[in-house]
């Protein structure tokens, strides 16, 4: 279902096994860079075939909503298996109600392309690399966003960039535009 790379595994403690005389059970601690506290819901909905209706995501807190889109992005392979991205024109719909910051526009954005659990980025360099292809949608393409008004209103944290200051939302189309997606503000 997905993977995580573990740099670091920690003997925790050792007792006896009930399954053989010669066997103990271990507790371990691991460190991964990924592995974030409050994914372990999202893995449960995804592994019990739960990850199944939109707006799953909308009632997390900030943190969870972080795991979320770990989770989206490691099981992506699993759950993309065999699927090929939706074909160049498509019109993709957001959903900005539930938009409130940063990883509420990746969640809204990755099922609004891949469906409930769907990823397309988790950071403005992924959103890059996911509109370059192979991520579930082919430019040029059409994303409606609906309620982008208040989406406007609270992605308006301003973003530092090479040669200026730009309020969030405005680089998010500022990408979204240069890599061929159109979007339409509704």
């Amino acid at each position: 279902m997905g993977s995580y790379f573990v740099g670091e595994v920690t003997v925790v403690d050792v007792t006896p096994s009930v399954r053989g005389a010669d066997l103990v059970d271990l507790t371990v601690t691991l460190w991964c860079e990924n592995g974030l506290p409050g994914a372990e819901r999202v893995w449960d909905l995804l592994r019990t075939g739960r990850l199944n209706s939109v707006g799953l995501w909308h009632g997390l807190a900030p943190a969870d909503r972080r795991a979320w889109l770990s989770v989206a992005l490691m099981s992506r392979g699993y759950r993309r298996q065999g699927q090929s991205d939706a074909p160049a024109g498509r019109v993709f719909t957001l959903d900005g109600r539930h938009i409130v910051d940063e990883d509420s526009f990746y969640c809204a954005l990755g099922e609004a392309v891949d469906g409930p659990g769907g990823y397309f980025g988790w950071n403005l360099d992924a959103l890059d690399d996911c509109l370059c292809g192979g991520w579930g949608a082919t430019v040029p393409f059409t994303l409606h966003w609906d309620s982008s008004a208040v989406s406007r209103e609270r992605l308006a944290e301003v973003v530092e960039t090479a040669d200026r200051d730009v309020p969030l939302f405005d680089l998010l189309l500022e990408i979204l535009a240069e890599r061929g997606a159109r979007v339409v503000l509704r």
